[in-house]
């Protein structure tokens, strides 16, 4: 059964959370359980909610905070597999079925150049770091163990949205689905939650009306 635990450390204003969790693990509680790797806010390992917001432990400032207590508890919707550990398998099982690598049109002889207009209708989503904080934050998710996530589905469409890409549309026809395409409740919960800006709930929307274009095309008889 979860529960709280107290800590009392001192820290100076410019210090991170996660430098507040290195210092309880060294001089308090070696036993503390916690993931983290990059330190800058990069890798998204150490995404927690502090609290009660999603954010990164690495680039949450002690400041910033502005409490003197500071609350950390695990991701929602993964189970916790020690302290601040969440069994990330789930997220990463949804992230596999949208196949997250580019499938070329053509094998290019030279550059495959991308304009920068076109650049930019992906650009936001190219940012994710994968770190969950959305996934955690997403209601469907917690009603709906089958449903893929808002990191997923916007990460399908930085891929489908590239104009370099071809074989994100098979993808489209297997997640047109409750658990995939259409089961987003759009209350943005995921834009909230992003730690580096990110908004999936565009990106969710952007992948319906791909999906309906093609239906569109497919019963007028245009490829």
């Amino acid at each position: 059964m979860p529960y709280f635990q107290e800590y009392n450390v001192e820290l100076e204003p410019s210090d991170s959370v996660l430098e507040g969790i290195l210092k309880i693990q060294d001089e308090i509680d070696p036993s503390l359980a916690f993931r983290y790797s990059c330190r800058g806010a990069v890798c998204g390992s150490c995404a927690v909610v502090i609290n009660g917001k999603f954010n990164l432990a690495c680039r949450s400032l002690v400041k910033n905070v502005k409490t003197e207590e500071i609350v950390l508890e695990p991701l929602p919707n993964l189970e916790i597999v020690k302290d601040l550990i969440v069994d990330l398998q789930p997220f990463w099982k949804a992230y596999e079925k949208i196949r997250p690598y580019l499938i070329p049109k053509v094998i290019p002889e030279k550059e495959n150049l991308v304009s920068p207009k076109e650049e930019r209708a992906i650009d936001n989503f190219i940012n994710c770091i994968l770190c969950a904080c959305c996934y955690g934050s997403c209601p469907v998710v917690t009603r709906d163990e089958k449903y893929l996530g808002p990191a997923a589905l916007a990460k399908l469409f930085r891929f489908a949205g590239d104009i370099r890409d071809k074989g994100h549309t098979d993808v489209l026809d297997e997640i047109d689905i409750e658990s995939g395409t259409w089961g987003c409740d759009t209350v943005f919960k995921c834009v909230d939650a992003c730690p580096k800006k990110v908004r999936p709930t565009d990106g969710i929307e952007a992948l319906r009306r791909k999906t309906v274009l093609r239906k569109s095309k497919r019963l007028i008889g245009v490829k």
